[in-house]
């Protein structure tokens, strides 16, 4: 009796099979999957985009800011090196009575006593000062590209951040609306169970499936706060407020371009690779400082004494460069240079390595997207829902609806990971250009 009462509603579920089926259409190459763009959002006082968070970062980011202020202090090197030398102000007294102050008489300071005021100045040559200051200019040039450098990687940080508090939202949302509905397959067990349809030991099972859509959805939870935070951090703690969100953008974005491309712009974004040639203009600003620095430099010193008579005398000096010519530190600042040119070369050949390596792990995770976009989504997605429909009709077994029901998890879970690796390998080939704007 039993089974015929299943042999109907199976009879049934068979032939509704390709109607249903055919009802469930594929998406298109090009526009986004809905499922993976819904996001678990709560009210939320502010929401920010992917652009406004990397705008709050570069702007209030404390380990960033902290970076800037060596270019401040490069510019302060600046003005100590164009300073000139001071003039040294000279002054003394001979023969005075100390032990004889009886004798400490007009007459004898000015007929005996000795009165020496002077002013001493050292001429520098080889112009030290236009060499120092151009040595501290490329200096701070060098510094300026290396924080230009510390913002592409914060920005990176802060792209991948947010991708993955993306994601967190969306397994969120994907676990919450798997709970509702295994709830509702569970009301619909016990009223089957109450109607004898199905055992108690189908309906036990059933239940204690339920735990897994809650794990899920307690892992989504966590995976959210702990995303927010550590994003928040990277902004500055006090730029945004506690309840802020991220806006729901997780989406798919094609990119258009090729690999020369990217490499072009590369070689002309790049701020690592910027500053390795700075550092080679740097190398040699210290070679010539060094060359100068070998050139003796003249003191001038004019003294007035009064001695009996008024006196004015000039005296000059200046070291002779038998021995010390600065040798040493010219040699060390020639090989300096070479060793910028090398690394300038080494960075030339990074840039280049990090652009292609970026560029096929887009087109790898492209591929993979593809794959769910086409094919594998709907798939579940029909799959699921015909197990679904003929397990609360009696057509199938609990075994295969259970079985259904984790391969579809499993399908959008996965859908999601690879949309995240996508977007994330995008934000590294940003990185590797050195712009966030590509072609």
């Amino acid at each position: 009796m039993r089974l015929q009462r299943w042999r109907i509603p199976f009879l049934v579920s068979l032939a509704l099979l390709p109607a249903f089926a055919g009802a469930q259409s594929q998406p298109s190459q090009s526009a986004p999957s809905p499922p993976a763009q819904t996001l678990a959002q709560k009210p939320a006082s502010q929401l920010l985009s992917l652009d406004d968070a990397i705008r709050l970062a570069l702007q209030h980011n404390h380990n960033l800011l902290a970076a800037r202020t060596t270019i401040r202090q490069n510019e302060a090197e600046e003005v100590t090196a164009n300073l000139r030398p001071d003039p040294v102000l000279l002054t003394d007294a001979d023969f005075l009575p100390v032990f004889q102050p009886d004798q400490f008489t007009s007459d004898y300071t000015n007929n005996i006593a000795q009165f020496d005021l002077g002013v001493s100045y050292l001429f520098e040559r080889g112009k030290k000062r236009q060499h120092r200051l151009q040595a501290a200019k490329d200096a701070t040039a060098v510094t300026r590209f290396q924080v230009a450098d510390t913002e592409r990687g914060l920005a990176f940080s802060v792209a991948s951040q947010y991708i993955n508090v993306e994601l967190a939202e969306s397994t969120l949302a994907l676990a919450q609306q798997d709970l509702k509905s295994f709830q509702d397959t569970v009301q619909i067990a016990e009223t089957r169970y109450k109607d004898g349809d199905i055992s108690e030991d189908d309906l036990l099972k059933i239940k204690l499936q339920m735990l897994q859509f809650q794990s899920d959805v307690s892992a989504a939870q966590l995976s959210r706060a702990q995303g927010l935070s550590d994003l928040r951090q990277l902004l500055g703690y006090e730029s945004v407020p506690a309840d802020y969100d991220v806006d729901p953008e997780f989406t798919y974005r094609p990119v258009p371009g090729n690999l020369d491309d990217f490499e072009a712009k590369a070689l002309l974004n790049r701020p690592d690779l910027r500053a390795a040639h700075q550092a080679v203009t740097a190398a040699n600003s210290q070679y010539q400082l060094q060359k100068a620095i070998g050139k003796r430099d003249i003191t001038g010193q004019i003294n007035y004494t009064h001695l009996q008579f008024n006196e004015i005398s000039a005296f000059a000096q200046m070291p002779l460069p038998i021995f010390d010519r600065n040798q040493g530190e010219i040699a060390r600042t020639g090989y300096a240079i070479n060793q910028a040119q090398e690394q300038e070369k080494s960075a030339q050949g990074q840039v280049l390595t990090d652009v292609r390596d970026a560029f096929e792990n887009l087109r790898s995770n492209d591929t993979i997207l593809g794959l769910y976009r086409t094919g594998y989504l709907a798939e579940a997605q029909q799959s699921r829902d015909i197990s679904d429909y003929a397990y609360h009709r009696g057509a199938a077994s609990l075994l295969d609806f259970l079985d259904a029901e984790r391969s579809y998890r499993s399908v959008q879970l996965g859908y999601r990971q690879a949309l995240a690796s996508y977007l994330l390998a995008l934000e590294q080939l940003r990185e590797a250009v050195g712009t966030r704007s590509l072609p």
